[in-house]
């Protein structure tokens, strides 16, 4: 039996259900143990800052999920001084490309990577930041440069790096990792993210960039109706993902690895992952 009695069928995807800890707001390890427990699923991909910053609090963290047969799949860091306000202010102050926070970001970074092959983590995730769509943009360049120094800190310590999808088309991020020459960078892909950032339709572009796929997120949303605003994120299974098709498509292209739940609005985040963990166990 799987999450909540559901008899899992052979080729059920809630074998591979995560959920993502940042998803669940815990305060320390202990909630984070008890509140995967209430979402009836044993993975998770693990926020990887709180660990880095606050090692007194969140130091035991992998110790505590193993005791309680809990899996690591991957991990995550985020960026210093991002503002998700707007489309605007999350453009200027995104990933790794405004200056002002570069040095600070940099060192985290390397950190980071450390901690990740300390903790025996295959594949660690990320928000660049806005690529801009000229290759002859300077933000273009700078990106570039800097993701290769990002790429191959973690590419020493065998590590896969995967970047969150949303923020640019699957067209420009396609051209970019094209160009970018790091094997181990792929992408992260997050089909709310194409609808909440309105960037293309998810299933077309998880086609496009099927070849780079490392990971897949779990989340739903709606499409703004009014451009340059921010679209919404809702419970899975009732926004605009056409998952028929996002499924099938990542059959086609031989997909099995994990599917990490994600859920970043809303005030019961907990019931939440719950429905989406029993919509992908009915598949």
């Amino acid at each position: 039996m799987d999450v909540f009695g559901i008899q899992p069928t052979m080729n059920s995807l809630s074998t591979r259900v995560a959920v993502c800890s940042w998803s669940l707001q815990p305060r320390t390890p202990a909630e984070l143990v008890q509140r995967l427990g209430e979402t009836g699923v044993a993975r998770v991909q693990l926020a990887l800052d709180p660990l880095r910053d606050e090692p007194a609090v969140w130091g035991d963290t992998p110790q505590r999920l193993a005791d309680a047969g809990l899996g690591i799949v991957s991990g995550m860091f985020g960026t210093l001084g991002e503002d998700y306000t707007s489309l605007e202010t999350i453009k200027r102050t995104g990933g790794i490309v405004p200056d002002a926070t570069w040095d600070a970001n940099w060192r985290n970074i390397q950190a980071t990577a450390d901690l990740a092959s300390r903790l025996k983590i295959p594949l660690v995730t990320f928000h660049a930041g806005f690529l801009p769509h000229d290759p002859s943009d300077p933000d273009c360049q700078k990106l570039s440069k800097r993701l290769r120094q990002v790429a191959q800190v973690f590419a020493d310590r065998g590590i896969r790096l995967g970047l969150e999808t949303g923020q640019e088309s699957a067209d420009t991020l396609d051209a970019f990792l094209s160009s970018l020459g790091s094997p181990n960078v792929g992408v992260n892909f997050d089909p709310a993210n194409m609808l909440l950032y309105d960037k293309g339709e998810p299933v077309a572009a998880l086609r496009r960039l099927g070849r780079w796929l490392q990971q897949v997120h779990i989340k739903d949303a709606r499409r703004t109706r009014v451009p340059g605003t921010w679209g919404e994120e809702v419970v899975v299974g009732t926004g605009e993902v056409n998952w028929d098709g996002f499924f099938g498509a990542l059959g086609e292209l031989g997909y099995g690895g994990p599917l990490c739940i994600e859920r970043e609005a809303g005030d019961q985040r907990v019931a939440d992952i719950r429905t989406a963990a029993v919509f992908l166990a009915r598949r």
